[in-house]
């Protein structure tokens, strides 16, 4: 994609890009919009151990997928860092377990989870690389927000 292009695509912000990507730091001229800078808030992660993650997993309830192979029960794909590691049952409580866990500080607060319901997945990521930007917790209509979140940023 050459600088003296006239198309508009490559230069706006994906909504993807909200707190990642800065939306008004770019140069003028002809890289206007091509040249993306991180926000100031955002961090790339430097990657953790999946082993403790893992371990977590066969603690909880993980189904190898030699045993699922012909159920009829419908069941939830775990992956970790891309390698499908098997099936689960209650993904909501699991989901719901790692988040509890990652605000406790017993796995890496760099751990991430996403849970794509329609195509029945889960996928967890503890890989370097990945650009990541604070979340504000909020429970019961409150901002669980303390002075030593505050520090962390």
């Amino acid at each position: 994609l050459g600088r003296e292009g006239k198309i508009a695509k490559p230069r706006q912000l994906h909504n993807t890009h909200w707190g990642m990507v800065c939306p008004a730091e770019t140069p003028e001229g002809q890289a206007c919009g091509l040249v993306k800078n991180l926000s100031l808030m955002s961090c790339i992660s430097v990657g953790s151990f999946s082993g403790p993650v893992i371990e977590f997993l066969e603690e909880w309830g993980l189904e190898s997928l030699e045993e699922n192979a012909h159920s009829a029960t419908p069941c939830t794909k775990v992956f970790v860092n891309g390698v499908w590691m098997g099936v689960h049952r209650d993904p909501a409580n699991l989901v719901k377990t790692i988040k509890k866990l990652r605000r406790k500080d017993d796995i890496s607060p760099e751990v991430s989870v996403v849970r794509d319901i329609r195509e029945r997945e889960l996928r967890i990521y503890t890989d370097a690389g990945r650009v990541c930007r604070p979340l504000f917790i909020v429970e019961d209509q409150q901002l669980l927000f303390k002075k030593k979140h505050l520090r962390w940023l």
